[in-house]
């Protein structure tokens, strides 16, 4: 599907501020030809929202999505059919409210704050109040913009949909990436014998979060073993619900986080649908979901990582100028946890 051109944001007023942004005027699979670096205005909080400086963004499996636009789904639903609907990618932040709306209570110029909103790929970024939370004291700016969407999917995912317990042994497939060390991470958390599975070279990373176990999924099936979970959480993979079942209790529980390579229009939902189809038939609870927003979940994650139960696996914190590189980075998989914009 050929994208169109499609404007970047719109010329500044006279006198307005300006500020460096990366800017998307339309998809593609090449990120050194899709985002570019540019002087744009500088936005201004509507009622209800905050003006953020931005001191970090996230970088996740999301904002690849978005930029090239597959599976074509997503633009369906709203993110632009031809086109991204919002110029600036990036979704995670952390930084310091800058100036605040009307109506807008519990927040002040000066707050150090993290949590979602569009356009983080930028200097200067606005905010809803319900999508932030006060920074962790114990973590940087770029630690903390790891969190709002990695964190929280992994969050859901074992308290959430899992619902895992004291002493219940589980499986997480893909467990050296960003949403895989965070589940890890709160897994152990909540009591759990943990086994992640990972490739060769990010082994001791797994190990180093607090698994348990490790499987090298290069040299053997993590499904095709003697031993039965009691939770298996597949994070991005596309592993077949058959395969991934054999892994399970009689009355265990899996959990699919994402997927890729599934095509072009559904990505990998159609492994997800299958499974949600299968589950009121066979003994087992196979489940999916998409992760929500929730200013609750910042602050349980906040509270983790002040605890010292939640530490971001940063691997590199890239400048703004080449966030390019580092959807590049991500989009090879070679990612070791996560990968951040440091602004």
């Amino acid at each position: 599907m050929e994208a169109a051109v499609r404007p970047g944001p719109a010329p500044p007023a006279a006198g307005q501020d300006m500020m460096q942004a990366i800017v998307q005027r339309h998809y593609g699979t090449v990120p050194e030809e899709v985002l570019r670096l540019e002087q744009t205005a500088k936005p201004v909080p509507a009622p209800g929202e905050v003006l953020l400086r931005v001191r970090a963004a996230g970088v996740d499996r999301g904002t690849w999505h978005l930029m090239t636009g597959t599976p074509y789904l997503a633009r369906a639903i709203g993110f632009g059919l031809r086109a991204p609907k919002t110029a600036i990618p990036g979704w995670a932040v952390a930084g310091t409210v800058e100036a605040i709306g009307t109506d807008v209570t519990g927040l002040q110029p000066g707050d150090e704050v993290f949590g979602t909103c569009r356009g983080s790929f930028a200097q200067y970024a606005t905010a809803r109040p319900d999508r932030l939370a006060p920074k962790p004291a114990s973590l940087t700016f770029e630690q903390a913009a790891a969190l709002p969407i990695s964190a929280v999917t992994a969050l859901q995912a074992i308290r959430d949909q899992a619902k895992v317990r004291p002493g219940q042994h589980v499986l997480i497939i893909g467990a050296s990436g960003g949403v895989g060390t965070f589940a890890v991470q709160i897994a152990k958390a909540f009591g759990a014998e943990v086994t992640g599975a990972c490739g060769t070279a990010k082994t001791d990373l797994v190990r180093a979060v607090g698994a348990d176990h490790v499987l090298d999924y290069t040299r053997a099936d993590p499904t095709a073993g003697p031993h039965r979970y009691d939770v298996v959480i597949d994070i991005g993979g596309n592993r077949p619900v058959r395969q991934l079942r054999r892994a399970l209790a009689p009355r265990g529980t899996l959990v699919i986080t994402g997927g890729e390579n599934g095509g072009p229009w559904l990505g990998g939902m159609g492994r997800n649908i299958g499974a949600q189809l299968l589950s009121p038939f066979v003994s087992q609870r196979l489940t999916t979901f998409v992760a929500r927003e929730r200013r609750a979940d910042l602050l349980t994650l906040g509270d983790l990582a002040d605890s010292g139960a939640v530490r971001p696996a940063i691997e590199r914190a890239y400048p703004l100028g080449q966030a390019a590189a580092a959807l590049r980075h991500l989009a090879d998989g070679r990612v070791r946890g996560k990968v951040v914009i440091s602004i």
